[in-house]
């Protein structure tokens, strides 16, 4: 995370070193992405990086944790729309829903959420997925919670095992449907229109039938007819 120094420069400097890094590490992922561009587009000496930031995975730390909280602060607005209040399996392919669009409508954090989900250095993929990953669990700790006090999971559920699904589908949601080879089995390498929500409606329908107290919830995905 930044350093005391950071806190000092002023906040034009600082919007220019976060959108020339957003860019670059978007485009280029943490290991090809240059801190010589970055410099260069914000206008700032390299050495300056190395005040602001301890290293180059600290900085790129730094940007998934600001594109995190872009999204988590949209995405938090719609889980109060959608009201959470109802039978979680409902609302949980409402919110799948409204997740798949917000990544189709934001090509730029999609292309963030890649960079830090496919990256290949072990070091910086672990920097990165901890803080989105905390993101990810302070919003859905709280909702599975609430569900499991209304009864809506089998008293033997296994909510750990529920989260950690869910942090393999989330991410997987927000780019499959728009990034080829992630995903020939649910028909989101080529998708039609509808593609996405039928495949949200599968996976909930696995999830409900593993875990909700009531076994008749979402038991089967729609049919494409059936989606508008």
């Amino acid at each position: 995370m930044p350093t005391v120094t950071w806190g000092r420069v002023d906040a034009a400097r600082r919007a220019a070193i976060i959108e020339a890094a957003e860019a670059e590490f978007g485009a280029h992922g943490f290991s090809r992405g240059s801190l010589n561009v970055i410099a260069r587009r914000a206008g700032v000496a390299k050495g300056s990086l190395f005040q602001y930031f301890a290293d180059k995975r600290d900085l790129f730390a730094f940007i998934a944790d600001i594109a995190s909280q872009r999204v988590r602060a949209y995405m938090e607005i719609r889980i109060r729309e959608l009201d959470p209040s109802r039978p979680f399996f409902d609302f949980l392919t409402d919110w799948l829903d409204a997740w798949v669009a917000y990544f189709a409508d934001h090509p730029h954090e999609r292309a963030l959420h890649a960079a830090a989900s496919l990256e290949v250095d072990t070091d910086a993929r672990i920097s990165v997925r901890s803080v989105i990953h905390r993101h990810y669990l302070e919003v859905l700790r709280p909702l599975v919670r609430d569900a499991q006090k209304r009864g809506d999971f089998r008293e033997d559920a296994d909510i750990d095992a529920m989260l950690s699904l869910l942090l393999l589908i989330f991410p997987h949601l927000a780019l499959a449907p728009y990034m080829r080879g992630l995903d020939p089995i649910l028909g989101l390498d080529e998708p039609t229109p509808e593609q996405p929500a039928l495949a949200v409606r599968r996976l909930v329908a696995v999830l409900a039938a593993a875990f909700s107290a009531d076994s008749s919830v979402n038991s089967a995905p729609l049919r494409s007819e059936e989606v508008t």
